[in-house]
């Protein structure tokens, strides 16, 4: 995906023509707090991620890796990261694994 996850709740929330103040109701979040999410100025919250998939008919699995992968590209690119960090932190999640 080529969009922050904030941009893509905007696009299929658009996609399916609610407002922010309706798909904010179904995701209990007020329209400013859903609209602040959408511009990159606020964090969705994980514990909605299950409730996001079900309104947008997608696999939470797959939410949950778009959802990650954004909030580790979002801190990588604030603290100006090199790519060889994305190597190091695959070779940490390989040895966590192990544990």
């Amino acid at each position: 995906m080529k969009e922050t996850f904030g941009e893509f709740i905007r696009r299929h929330r658009t996609l399916q023509n609610f407002t922010l103040t309706q798909f904010g109701a179904k995701l209990n979040l007020d329209s400013a707090n859903l609209s602040k999410i959408e511009n990159g100025q606020r964090e969705f919250d994980l514990k909605r991620l299950e409730l996001l998939a079900r309104l947008i008919d997608k696999d939470v699995s797959t939410l949950r890796e778009e959802f990650f992968s954004d909030l580790i590209a979002k801190k990588l690119y604030e603290n100006n990261c090199s790519d060889n960090v994305l190597v190091l932190a695959e070779e940490k999640v390989n040895y966590y694994r192990t544990k």
